[in-house]
């Protein structure tokens, strides 16, 4: 069973405060595209994202807002940017890199929420069934492309009933597969 494989790009997820910082008192975002996962949506709005080092400019923001600032950056752009960010899953931000964001209307400076998000699989517990996956599971998944086919190791199965089947890397990874707009996986194990 075949499934797409998205890259996502560097973005960032705010919550409510740090959105207001940045943008304003009672600031909401502006959906400007729909992402695959249901409610999941890229904004009109960008930020910067400063390092020790340098800056990257122009940052997508992703709605809606969270409970916790979350920066996804690729190893490549967190070291341009002089910042050591672990490889974890969404949402686990303890004791990762900090950095200073900035917005139109002020800045911030987070003490974690850097991370380069570990390589993983949305699935509904229909789709994790045809697939023969649990929860958690960690999984092998090949993506052949046109000379620069790969096998991606630890691979995390991610399953809810609010999710719709599809691969997530970022662009590194992209990048190594020599992945184009529509590729897709299978897992292998």
């Amino acid at each position: 069973m075949n499934f797409i494989v998205e890259t996502s790009a560097r973005h960032v997820h705010l919550s409510q405060e740090h959105l207001e910082a940045l943008f304003g008192k009672d600031y909401v975002l502006t959906r400007k595209k729909d992402l695959s996962q249901p409610g999941q949506y890229a904004c009109e709005e960008r930020v910067t994202v400063v390092g020790p080092k340098k800056e990257l400019k122009g940052v997508s923001i992703l709605g809606p807002v969270r409970k916790a600032t979350q920066v996804e950056l690729s190893l490549t752009d967190a070291r341009s940017i002089g910042v050591t960010a672990p490889v974890r899953e969404s949402g686990d931000i303890a004791g990762s890199a900090p950095c200073r964001i900035i917005g139109p209307q002020g800045e911030i400076e987070i003490t974690e929420g850097v991370i380069a998000a570990k390589r993983h699989i949305h699935a509904t517990p229909e789709d994790a069934k045809a697939l023969g996956v649990e929860n958690g599971e960690v999984v092998q998944v090949k993506i052949d492309t046109d000379g620069r086919s790969l096998v991606f190791g630890d691979v995390v199965v991610r399953v809810s009933d609010t999710y719709a089947l599809a691969m997530h890397i970022d662009t590194d990874e992209s990048n190594a597969a020599g992945c184009g707009r529509e590729v897709f996986g299978e897992i292998v194990k």
